[in-house]
C-alpha cells in the first residue's frame, strides 16, 4: 500500500477528507460518473478501484469491508451485482479521468472521472498471446539449433 500524503488534506482535517471521498465514491458508483476537481479525482480513483477489487471477490467479508466506507446498502449492492459484473474481465483501470474546462467561479481545474464501461478487446488478449508464444518458441528454437551446427561441424573434422 503506498504511503499516506503528507502535507495539506482536501479537506480541514483528515476524517473530513475520509467522509468527502467516501461520499464521492458513492456517487460515482450511482451514477457511472461524477465531475470533480482534478486533485480530488486522482485521491478517488486509488480508493474507488480498490473498492471495485472487493467487489470482484464478491464473498461476504469483502461487502463487509466496502460497506465500511459505502454506507448505502443499494449502491453497495449495485457496485457487488452490476459494476463487477462489467469488470469482471478487466485487470485494473477500472477509471478513466478526463480534464475538462477550469470550474467558471474560481477557475480551478476541473475533471471528469468515470468508471470504464467498454469492454477488454479480446484482440489485444490474443495479440499478447502471440507474442508471448513466439518468444517462447524463439527462446526453445535458439538451443535446439546451436547444438545440430555443433554436431555438423563435428561431423565435417572426424572425416
Amino acid at each position: 500500500m503506498p504511503t499516506p500524503k503528507k502535507g495539506p488534506r482536501l479537506a480541514s482535517s483528515p476524517a473530513h477528507e475520509r467522509l468527502m471521498l467516501a461520499n464521492m465514491a458513492t456517487s460515482l458508483f450511482e451514477h457511472g460518473r461524477i465531475t470533480t476537481t482534478l486533485p480530488k479525482a486522482k485521491r478517488l480513483r486509488p480508493l474507488a478501484e480498490r473498492l471495485i477489487t472487493f467487489a470482484k471477490r464478491g464473498d461476504l467479508h469483502s461487502r463487509r469491508r466496502v460497506m465500511r466506507v459505502i454506507r448505502n446498502k443499494s449502491v453497495v449492492h449495485k457496485l457487488f451485482t452490476e459494476i463487477a459484473e462489467q469488470m469482471e474481465q478487466r485487470e485494473g483501470g477500472y477509471t478513466r479521468i478526463v480534464k475538462i474546462a477550469p470550474r467558471k467561479g474560481d477557475s480551478a481545474p476541473a475533471a471528469i472521472i468515470a468508471l470504464v464501461t467498454e469492454p477488454v478487446s479480446p484482440k489485444k488478449a490474443v495479440v499478447k498471446e502471440a507474442e508471448a508464444a513466439t518468444k517462447v518458441a524463439a527462446k526453445e528454437e535458439a538451443p535446439v539449433e546451436a547444438p545440430a551446427e555443433t554436431e555438423t561441424n563435428e561431423a565435417e573434422n572426424a572425416e
